[in-house]
């Protein structure tokens, strides 16, 4: 692995980032940066991606590695790498340039870490080599999938008061990833009618993405099958009357992440049918945006998303009843049964893998509610926080054909009138929203929302 240079600027901010996490602590930390995993034998591995906490604090994805935090202070554990590595993978750097690099304070090989562990607290790395090391080393069990205790608690709250607001640097590489992000979207809607199944779109896409050097922050969802949230199958063919749902983004050689969703017609032109519930959803899109600022509840958001939906579909008669009673009983949830939206930053779902602990206003815990139990973020809005709002409609079977809900709902969902609208499977719009001291900034507005620009784009078929 090579690795890249650092600014003066860029290892000031990770000074201060060290400094800030010192003024919220009074104990030593350690963290990992995680290791490769083997696909299907030791040599050939998946591809590495480090820590993201150890990438905040270092800013670059060094394998095999451990950094001491304390006082404002780092010291980077590694070791030189092995002469022979250096036929496979080029000449490396040794540990002492690249804590120069990062603006290390020390650089100490990884058998002395065993000496540095008395009252440490760390986070969990999720490969399971590092976490196992985690929990020899400190003498304690530290598992990824354990919400942390004791001082990884206190250690995990002060990350996130960190993390959650967005520095100059960090806002730099999100924008640098959200302008890649929709040029990779632009070129998939360019290139859907040339494409024969979904597959080519999709290279179509992460092709821009790779040609910038980056990386996509998640396994890219490019499907006519917009109903299965996480669709990571590829195969299916494209036909005259389907919609394509993509959601696909990029991630900076930091590590730092966009997320984007558009649907589009594979024909280049909506029908009737699919044009009505994209502008229900549109306007859910546009409104929560709007309401985006300091201060704001976000779920009061997710909430204002729901009341469109309900409104939009009792509009297209869909839907029956006064729209804040269907929203109060979750009828909306039948077609849009996910929150609108999550942190971004570092991770694409930002701070994700501590739970709730992260999305969570400290004393707030997740709803049981079928229309609110999917909501990752519930906090107030700050200057600095960077969002997704992603309203969508969705035609699962799974849930109109479960009983209890089906029995619940029957008398405020018009079915046959439904029906009219079997060619609407899914529908997400999703856009990346800073939230800004007078409001908010959308950093892929460059991406069009507008039916008939979407159309456009797709009919510009290259």
């Amino acid at each position: 692995m090579l690795v890249q240079k650092t600014s003066s600027t860029l290892i000031d901010t990770l000074r201060r980032r060290r400094q800030r996490l010192a003024a919220l602590i009074n104990f030593p930390v350690i963290l990992w940066s995680g290791s490769s995993s083997p696909r299907n034998y030791p040599a050939n591995v998946f591809p590495y991606r480090a820590s993201s906490h150890f990438l905040y604090f270092t800013g670059l994805p060094l394998p095999n590695a451990a950094i001491l935090l304390e006082a404002g202070k780092l010291e980077l554990f590694m070791d030189n790498p092995k002469p022979e590595a250096a036929l496979w993978h080029g000449e490396m750097p040794t540990p002492e340039e690249i804590a120069q690099l990062i603006g290390a304070d020390a650089a100490r090989p990884m058998a002395e870490l065993d000496s540095f562990v008395e009252g440490a607290a760390t986070i969990a790395v999720q490969d399971a080599a590092t976490w196992t090391r985690q929990s020899q080393i400190l003498n304690r069990w530290v598992l990824p999938q354990n919400p942390p205790q004791g001082i990884d608690l206190e250690l995990a709250k002060a990350i996130i008061s960190l993390r959650l607001i967005h520095d100059a640097d960090a806002l730099a590489e999100l924008c640098q990833a959200a302008t890649v992000t929709v040029e990779a979207h632009k070129a998939g809607m360019r290139f859907t009618m040339n494409a024969k199944i979904e597959a080519e779109v999709r290279a179509a896409m992460e092709r821009v993405i790779i040609a910038h050097n980056m990386t996509t922050s998640y396994n890219s969802i490019v499907t006519v099958h917009g109903e299965v949230l996480h669709n990571e199958q590829y195969h299916h063919s494209l036909l005259a009357g389907d919609l394509l749902l993509a959601d696909v983004g990029a991630e900076t050689s930091g590590g730092w992440a966009a997320d984007v969703t558009r649907t589009w017609p594979v024909s280049g032109k909506f029908s009737s049918t699919q044009r009505d519930i994209y502008n229900v959803v549109l306007a859910a899109h546009d409104a929560c945006i709007a309401n985006i600022r300091p201060g704001v509840e976000y779920q009061d958001i997710h909430l204002l998303a729901c009341s469109h939906i309900a409104v939009g579909l009792k509009d297209l008669g869909i839907l029956r009843g006064n729209p804040q009673d269907l929203v109060e009983m979750d009828a909306h949830a039948l077609f849009f049964p996910h929150g609108v939206g999550h942190l971004v930053g570092l991770d694409v779902h930002d701070l994700e893998d501590f739970g709730d602990i992260a999305g969570y206003e400290e004393g707030r815990v997740r709803s049981d509610r079928f229309g609110l139990g999917y909501l990752r973020l519930n906090r107030p809005l700050r200057p600095g926080m960077l969002v997704t709002i992603e309203p969508g409609f969705y035609q699962v079977p799974a849930i109109f054909n479960n009983p209890h809900l089906r029995s619940k709902y029957q008398d405020v969902v018009n079915w046959e009138r439904l029906s009219l609208f079997a060619d609407v499977r899914g529908i997400r719009i999703e856009d990346d929203v800073l939230v800004t001291a007078e409001g908010s900034k959308v950093l892929t507005i460059e991406l069009p929302t507008d039916v008939n620009d979407v159309e456009q784009l797709v009919q510009q078929a290259n």
